[in-house]
């Protein structure tokens, strides 16, 4: 049985989604220590966490970041804002997908559930030798969530592993934003595009300071190529 962590502090939403999981057999836990969430989601281990951005004493902003330190389960965000940069926060916080409220309690569980594939289901990386992928020096190990080049290791979440596994696994080569977001998100009806730019730019950030600057290129209208030509692994 999966549980997942519901970090809202509006009673009604929290009491509506508890309910709503726990009939498609989920262990839903609700948050109650909202000055200690990061203690609280280390002591119930969930296999997913949904989490409201107004929050008491702290954001949820705030509280993701705390989370990646301690885990990389996936983290939905529910939240009234429904501005560009909201969601843009969000994943820059660590988040792995965005929801604006009000929200359709069905789409809801479509997310739960590809989230869920993804981390621990049928589209999680495989456990055997093809956890690492390599070419012209750059190594992801995709069992860790780590790039490595030149001696340097960078520590990446989950959806920028799958991003820069999907990109290195055709070096050289244009893959294409559709690609890349099936490779993310399994069903594309629900994502922004814009979502996957700011993937796209956290990559690009994580090379940068392994002293790979410009690696990912933009293709205009097709999509991304990581491009390892100019790479002298030897420096």
């Amino acid at each position: 049985m999966y549980r997942i962590m519901i970090i809202e502090d509006d009673d009604k939403i929290a009491s509506i989604l508890q309910q709503y999981m726990e009939r498609y057999g989920y262990e839903a836990v609700r948050a109650a220590r909202f000055r200690e969430l990061k203690q609280e989601c280390v002591e119930l281990n969930p296999h997913l966490v949904l989490l409201d951005i107004n929050l008491p004493h702290f954001d949820g902003f705030y509280w993701c970041r705390q989370i990646r330190t301690v885990s990389n389960v996936p983290i939905i965000f529910l939240s009234a804002r429904v501005g560009d940069m909201d969601q843009v926060m969000a994943i820059e916080n660590g988040g792995d997908d965005y929801m604006t409220k009000p929200f359709h309690l069905d789409v809801v569980m479509a997310k739960i559930k590809s989230a869920l594939r993804r981390a621990y289901g049928e589209y999680a990386a495989p456990a055997q030798n093809t956890d690492e992928l390599s070419a012209s020096g750059l190594t992801l190990d995709r069992a860790r969530n780590i790039v490595e080049w030149n001696g340097r290791q960078a520590d990446l979440s989950r959806n920028e592993c799958l991003l820069l596994g999907s990109l290195l696994a055709k070096a050289g080569r244009i893959v294409s934003r559709d690609d890349l977001l099936e490779a993310l998100w399994d069903n594309i009806d629900f994502v922004d595009d814009n979502t996957l730019t700011v993937n796209v730019t956290r990559v690009r950030k994580k090379l940068e300071e392994l002293g790979l600057p410009k690696a990912i290129e933009t293709v205009r209208g097709q999509g991304y190529r990581l491009d390892l030509s100019q790479v002298d692994s030897s420096r």
